[in-house]
């Protein structure tokens, strides 16, 4: 009963289905599922490689009707030809425009470690055994106007209570190797209050 009560689930199909929901503390749903005109929140997937589960695609309208906050998880970004900017450009297409509160940070080898906040510039480093706080400096700072710009913009008329009225919808970077995108996810999963 509890998970009517608070139903939050992860849209989708992708091969790490079973770890991304343990990471995220959320069960699986598919998106014909009566179940979800119940839910809270939904968390759809979206993997850089084979892209978005056809039965989402083929739903996101009627599915959106319902005005269900949700979050895009960007997977599969690491290593392939299309990175997590790029794959949000391509869920807008896919579903709708999507806003993307963080940006990816690469190592000096490409590899995916960090993240940074567009609202506050601040930098999540994941890169050891414990995440790390850190300042931006300045040449991340230019490199990330036009996205802090755009994102600034998205979020004048009701900032983030328009993602919790179902409005707009964040897209952020996921890795479980890592776990870059977890803390990420659960802010927004914590935005929307829970009922009792």
């Amino acid at each position: 009963m509890d998970n009517l009560i608070n139903a939050r689930f992860i849209l989708g199909i992708s091969p790490g289905q079973e770890m991304i929901c343990a990471a995220l503390g959320l069960p699986a749903a598919q998106i014909d599922d009566p179940v979800l005109i119940t839910s809270d929140v939904v968390v759809i997937v979206a993997s850089a490689k084979t892209g978005i589960d056809p039965k989402v695609v083929a739903q996101w309208s009627t599915f959106r009707e319902l005005y269900i906050p949700t979050i895009v998880a960007v997977i599969d970004f690491a290593d392939g030809d299309v990175d997590f900017e790029d794959m949000s450009a391509i869920v807008g297409k896919m579903l709708e425009p999507v806003l993307t509160p963080y940006l990816v940070l690469h190592a000096d080898d490409g590899a995916p470690t960090a993240v940074i906040n567009l609202e506050d510039q601040m930098i999540t480093d994941y890169s050891g055994e414990k995440s790390a706080k850190l300042q931006s400096d300045a040449e991340h700072r230019e490199l990330i106007l036009e996205f802090k710009e755009e994102l600034h913009t998205a979020l004048t008329e009701g900032g983030w209570d328009q993602f919790v009225q179902g409005l707009i919808i964040p897209a952020i970077p996921l890795m479980l190797e890592n776990k870059l995108g977890i803390t990420e996810i659960k802010r927004f999963l914590d935005l929307i209050p829970t009922r009792s």
